[in-house]
């Protein structure tokens, strides 16, 4: 009895340690669940949600700075042809794009009454004429008689009243003379402008060109004395100009003789060239913007560039062929003007100091800094494993203990 009583003893105190030891098993079980799972968050979570970095490699190439602007298009050399008289305008012998030579008749006014004017003006000088000869019959006559009144006074058989007479009458006579040949004067001037006039009623090509637009109409009557009627324009095709409108921001990056080049809407991919003729001092506000016309002179062979088409315009700056380039996107810019850039090493990532020469919005020139090769950071990209974290969410949580 004493032996059993004994060995149920024992197996109750060994239950007893059994059932303590379980609480610190758990324990140690909890713990080291948290410790994995903290590993897992750290490592493998975290690695994850880390973006890797995008880089670009320092290349080289060339690089063109440069200035925009829109730009309208008209020829370079253009008349607008009119009339200098008044009258029907009985006919119109081009049409428009008709290539015309200088000289060549282009329209023509109704001529009566200009010759009739003509005509009138002719008969006028024709009768003073007439009376000029008569007149000059009669001074001959005239002298003749004074002479001899003077001789017969000379010899004491004249009266001195005949002899004054005779005198005054030639004096008379040259007077006459004298006038009509101002007469003559006169309506030969007058004859000269109405033959003007007349010869204003055709109107001939001042220019070679071509025949751009025609602002009047056959059988319309055209008043040249209020204000200067025009009947068509003739332009010279072969040489454009482009009419640039630049900000007044850029205007003093740009110099006459610079380089400039332009493509049009309807052939992109075509490019013009040539040099700033001019820049006007007088610019032109529009919603108070202040622009500058610029103008470029482009030959035009082909006659493919037209009147008022819209272009445009790339004012050539500065360029650099066969350099190193770095995106722009890499560069970060200091209070002093410096820039610096993020440089991949096999120690990892390095700030390294450069200077740049020619930008424009995507690229840049390195003169200092960096060599060809060299790879820089353009900024934080793609996760590792080609899926972009999900930023909305939280992070996971690590678990809890216990």
């Amino acid at each position: 009895m004493l032996q059993r009583a004994e060995g149920g003893f024992e197996r109750t105190v060994a239950t007893r340690r059994s059932r303590r030891r379980w609480p610190l098993v758990l324990t140690a079980l909890a713990l080291a669940g948290a410790a994995g799972g903290y590993y897992t968050y750290s490592t493998v979570l975290q690695r994850e949600a880390a973006p890797a970095l995008e880089t670009a490699e320092v290349t080289l190439g060339d690089i063109e700075t440069s200035v925009t602007a829109i730009a309208n298009m008209q020829p370079k050399t253009y008349v607008d042809v009119g009339t200098q008289v008044s009258g029907q305008l009985r006919t119109i012998i081009p049409d428009v794009g008709a290539i015309v030579k200088k000289g060549e008749l282009l329209a023509e006014i109704d001529p009566t009454v200009y010759q009739t004017r003509v005509n009138g003006d002719r008969a006028s000088l024709d009768n003073l004429k007439a009376q000029l000869a008569q007149a000059e019959a009669q001074l001959t006559l005239d002298k003749l008689r004074n002479e001899r009144a003077q001789q017969l006074l000379k010899n004491q058989t004249g009266s001195k009243d005949a002899a004054d007479a005779a005198d005054a009458t030639e004096r008379i006579s040259v007077a006459k003379i004298d006038a009509l040949k101002a007469q003559i004067k006169q309506t030969q001037a007058t004859l000269e402008g109405d033959l003007a006039n007349l010869g204003y009623t055709k109107i001939y090509a001042p220019m070679d060109g071509t025949v751009v637009s025609i602002t009047a109409r056959e059988g319309s009557t055209l008043n040249a004395n209020q204000s200067a009627p025009i009947v068509l324009r003739i332009a010279d095709l072969q040489t454009m100009t482009v009419t640039a409108q630049v900000a007044e921001g850029d205007i003093p990056k740009i110099k006459v003789g610079a380089p400039a080049y332009f493509s049009t809407l309807g052939l992109p991919d075509r490019r013009w060239s040539g040099e700033v003729r001019q820049i006007e001092p007088t610019p032109t506000i529009t919603n108070d913007v202040v622009l500058y016309n610029v103008l470029i002179d482009v030959p035009n062979p082909d006659l493919t560039l037209m009147t008022n088409m819209t272009a445009q315009v790339f004012f050539r700056l500065g360029e650099a062929r066969g350099v190193p380039l770095v995106p722009m996107q890499a560069l970060r810019g200091g209070k002093d003007g410096s820039h610096t850039v993020r440089v991949v090493t096999p120690q990892g990532i390095e700030t390294r100091k450069v200077k740049i020469g020619l930008s424009n919005r995507s690229t840049a020139q390195v003169v200092e800094g960096l060599s060809v090769g060299d790879k820089v950071v353009v900024g934080a990209g793609a996760p590792a494993g080609g899926e972009r974290p999900n930023t909305n969410r939280p992070p996971a949580m690590p678990p809890r203990l216990g």
